[in-house]
């Protein structure tokens, strides 16, 4: 296996896809990086020479990508919840941030809380 940007990418799938296997990086980014070091995109990951990955990993370098964009984003959102933003409130409280509704979705945000409500059928009292 290829190591890209501290993430293995998987031998046998094409360059293109194999490149979203590193966390930041899509298929448009991917695409975009493929044709600034001129790699034929449908190249298996196996195939590639190593001045080709060599170039493919300094090239995947100037963009930010894995943990350097996580820390980003997990900063981002530590300061949304100091501040004291809405939008920090509804990740503090681990629900959905961009306005979606959730009376009836948003099941995996929030967990799979269904509430079944009984007949009304009361229990009999227990025999003394």
């Amino acid at each position: 296996m290829a190591r890209i940007a501290g993430t293995e990418i998987p031998d046998n799938k094409r360059i293109e896809i194999a490149l979203t296997y590193v966390h930041g990086v899509g298929r448009s980014l991917g695409n975009k990086i493929l044709n600034d070091v001129k790699v034929d995109k449908n190249i298996r990951t196996k195939d590639l020479s190593g001045d080709q990955l060599n170039t493919l990993r300094t090239e995947v370098a100037k963009y930010k990508v894995e943990g350097d964009l996580r820390r980003e984003v997990r900063d981002n959102i530590k300061r949304l919840k100091e501040i004291g933003s809405y939008r920090g409130a509804r990740h503090a409280a681990n629900l959905p941030v961009r306005g979606q509704r959730t009376k009836t979705n948003s099941r995996t945000v929030r967990g799979n809380k269904r509430v079944t409500v009984g007949s009304g059928k009361k229990p009999p009292p227990a025999p003394k």
